[in-house]
């Protein structure tokens, strides 16, 4: 198992022990093109002047398992887009190969408990965004070929076939060839990750999907209301779909001053969040999805602000004990930290 955390609390340590704890998204790829031609050189040490993630603050964050992003920004469209995604792919490849004391190449469940196991972090890897795929199921395939495990459906735009949550609506959810992506991945063991994705579009991919779906990085939309949370009417469908929501610390999804701050005009100095914010979505995503249906996804990487004491992935630690502080108890911090979301990796092997 991985070394334990920065924590205090029994029952967050005891919880450590019965799962690893799995952040469904992480950015570091994408920080890695711009900040050092992506070259995984350094994350040995200290990075703290470049990115919030390193394999020390990883280990004291307690992470055991890891989503990384593999992202192109919506203006990147066509071939560009794929290239964008490929190469950030190839980067986290080359990182585990780089640190293979510290990480190890995951796809299933039970990959990601051998690696949890030997101390290792299980590394797997999301697509943020339809658009990668450039409208070809083929480009699709080979995505999962090179061991993409899920694709979030769209990214801040729509694609051609799927609605965003923070653009105007031109399908009404899905088009007919979203569907078609969705049974396609759904074939493949990719999981759908509804993060970013409008919420009639979160309903249809729902109505398609013969798997359990994820949200790699989302909130509640009852908590604070901003469009990239999720409404309760979603939330209430994933105990039937089998699928979790993995709550972000993103501040403007977990604190309603910094939402307004995000969709108005971003004048002032952005209000602050707490990890309290944080733990308000968790509680309230295990009261109406349920105990078995919620995660952890960070985005650590993807945004430049974070909640106060989290500003990095240390910050893990800090929520688990404040959880376990307030009354959970070992095994449904496990279930939050990555029972859930290895149900989910397990459920979707296709043999």
């Amino acid at each position: 198992m991985t070394e334990l955390a920065d924590l205090r609390q029994s029952a967050a340590i005891e919880a450590m022990a019965l799962a690893p704890l799995v952040d469904g998204h992480n950015d570091l790829a994408w920080e890695a093109r711009g900040k050092s031609a992506y070259s995984p050189e350094g994350l040995d040490g200290d990075m703290s002047g470049s990115y919030q993630t390193d394999i020390p603050r990883l280990r004291r964050g307690g992470v055991g398992a890891q989503f990384w992003s593999v992202y192109a920004p919506c203006e990147q469209r066509g071939a560009d887009a794929v290239t964008y995604t490929l190469e950030q792919i190839d980067f986290v490849h080359r990182m585990i190969a780089r640190y293979p004391d510290t990480f190890a190449y995951a796809w299933s469940g039970d990959d990601v408990r051998r690696a949890w196991r030997s101390g290792r972090i299980a590394s797997l890897l999301g697509a943020e965004g339809g658009h990668s795929i450039d409208g070809s199921l083929a480009v699709l395939r080979d995505f999962a070929r090179l061991g993409v495990r899920y694709m979030t459906l769209t990214h801040n735009e729509n694609t051609p076939w799927a609605d965003s949550a923070t653009d105007a609506p031109v399908h009404g959810g899905l088009s007919d060839f979203g569907r078609d992506v969705v049974v396609e991945m759904n074939r493949l063991g990719m999981l759908v990750d509804l993060s970013h994705v409008a919420a009639t579009t979160m309903r249809d991919a729902l109505d398609a999907s013969v798997a359990p779906v994820i949200f790699s990085h989302s909130s509640c939309r009852a908590v604070t209301d901003h469009p990239r949370n999720v409404p309760d009417d979603v939330l209430e469908r994933l105990s039937g779909n089998g699928g979790v929501v993995m709550v972000t610390y993103v501040p403007a999804f977990v604190n309603q001053a910094a939402a307004l701050w995000d969709t108005g005009d971003g004048s002032g100095p952005a209000p602050t969040a707490t990890v309290d914010d944080v733990i308000a979505h968790v509680e309230h995503a295990r009261d109406v999805a349920g105990i078995d249906h919620i995660g952890i996804g960070s985005d650590y990487d993807g945004v430049a602000v974070l909640p106060e004491g989290m500003h990095d992935v240390t910050g893990h630690a800090l929520l688990l004990d404040r959880l376990a502080e307030g009354g959970w108890s070992s095994a449904d911090l496990a279930k939050l930290m990555g029972d859930n979301i290895l149900r989910v990796l397990d459920a979707t092997v296709v043999n």
